[in-house]
């Protein structure tokens, strides 16, 4: 990145319609966040969809959504809870296809207790990747087809590397790496993971996608930007230095200062 970055925001529908003006000045990205819920996915989401193109007429940003997590983990050990999921991804990305989406946000199957686990069963490991590529083996080949890319956020994750190496066993376009920072600050203040911005050298160009939210540390707080302890210009010095480009989204508990939250990366110089 040689000009400062252009940061999007992740919102639903009806925040679309309160922050248009501000996507569109700029052409920022935007995650919309209104096909999350299964019930949506499992029921008449077309009007959803419908009014998603509408209110994006004229929006040059780049458009993804946050794809389904609630409820179960992506690499799960009962096989009729992976169709499940393997099903619930492939609705969102129909979805995706419907409204030219080209990013989708799924949650990684890393937790605090598999960092101290994975080694201490043999296999283990192994196996989370194996079964992963299996929850996820129809919806790669979706996402390939329509032009989507799966991004994986970090949760509990510990270890800022082995996310990216489970992304790369995919060897597909339709893989890649997503940073949430609070997500990051909450393992680094709570497990001794490492700070924020070694996830973001971690992750490298396999970086596609940021949840820019900020913490305490403590707990996953998603404040506006500047209201907690994340070292920004740390986290942004580390995406300078990348060539993949990655969404940078707002992701903030309260909407409203989304505005604020890009302001305040301005007031430090480091993005707009």
């Amino acid at each position: 990145m040689t000009s400062l970055p252009v940061v999007g925001a992740a919102m639903t529908l009806d925040d679309v319609e309160l922050h248009r003006d501000w996507l569109f000045e700029k052409s920022r990205d935007l995650e919309l966040q209104s096909f999350v819920d299964a019930e949506v996915l499992n029921g008449d989401w077309a009007p959803l969809a419908a009014r998603a193109r509408k209110l994006l007429d004229g929006h040059t940003g780049r458009l993804g959504i946050h794809g389904p997590f609630w409820g179960f983990t992506i690499a799960s050990e009962d096989p009729d809870i992976r169709a499940v999921v393997s099903r619930r991804l492939l609705q969102g990305l129909d979805v995706c296809a419907a409204i030219g989406a080209t990013q989708m946000v799924v949650h990684s199957p890393y937790t605090s207790w598999s960092y101290n686990n994975l080694d201490n069963n043999d296999g283990a490991r192994e196996a989370l990747i194996e079964r992963t590529h299996i929850t996820l083996r129809d919806a790669v080949r979706r996402a390939e087809d329509i032009g989507c890319t799966m991004v994986i956020e970090n949760i509990e994750d510990k270890d800022p590397h082995i996310r990216v190496a489970l992304a790369d066993s995919f060897n597909s376009p339709a893989v890649a790496v997503s940073i949430d920072t609070g997500h990051a600050h909450y393992a680094h203040g709570y497990t001794g993971a490492p700070p924020v911005d070694y996830y973001v050298k971690a992750a490298g160009n396999h970086l596609q996608h940021v949840h820019l939210q900020d913490a305490d540390g403590y707990a996953d707080r998603h404040w506006s930007l500047g209201e907690g302890s994340i070292h920004w210009r740390a986290v942004f010095a580390a995406l300078a230095k990348l060539e993949s480009n990655p969404r940078l989204i707002i992701e903030i508990k309260d909407k409203s200062k989304i505005p604020a939250s890009a302001a305040y990366l301005a007031s430090i110089g480091v993005a707009e």
